[in-house]
């Protein structure tokens, strides 16, 4: 082969390797909506896990299929907080690093456990009301101030032993990410 054959055979053959990785990249702006293969819990996994899930639909560049329906993707738990006691209830923030192989930065997701207020102020009142019902009918008005106390302490207590709320992302649930 002369060099100019050689010269136009490579040109050729880089134009081709650059179009074939063109197309096995995702556009930004890209919507990509998943299925989460386990349960995230903010109490149990760490900032930096990874975790798996599914397409839900295919995703294109162009015209061109890069991923299709049922294909794996991978993501990261950017945020994991635990959830406090008595409050902060857990925080988990998530998105996407690769579909089908293909790497891909998204938008993030979050979520948040439920606000501990509402069961605590319900606890430690229905415990107040409760040791001050006992108290005043065991020993008047003193005694129902002193069961007011210990019912108000109660409640705390049962709120501090069942006040985790953290964020739960169960398996199988279809979150929506956008690539970047």
């Amino acid at each position: 082969m002369t060099r100019k054959k050689i010269s136009v055979a490579l040109a050729f053959i880089l134009f081709a390797t650059l179009t074939a990785a063109a197309a096995n990249t995702i556009p930004a702006g890209t919507t990509i909506t998943i299925r989460t293969g386990s349960t995230l819990d903010s109490g149990k996994v760490a900032s930096g896990a990874t975790f798996d899930g599914t397409l839900v639909n295919d995703v294109k560049n162009g015209n061109t299929v890069v991923a299709k329906r049922g294909d794996s993707v991978k993501g990261k738990v950017i945020t994991a907080k635990d959830s406090g006691r008595l409050h902060k209830p857990g925080v988990l923030r998530l998105a996407l690093v690769s579909v089908n192989g293909i790497p891909v930065s998204t938008t993030s997701r979050s979520f948040q456990g439920k606000s501990h207020t509402k069961g605590n102020v319900t606890k430690i009142g229905v415990g107040t009301g409760a040791g001050a019902l006992i108290g005043g009918l065991a020993g008047g008005g003193k005694g129902a101030l002193i069961g007011a106390g210990a019912g108000a302490a109660a409640g705390t207590g049962v709120a501090y032993a069942t006040g985790k709320e953290q964020a739960v992302v169960p398996a199988e649930t279809t979150l929506t990410f956008t690539t970047r």
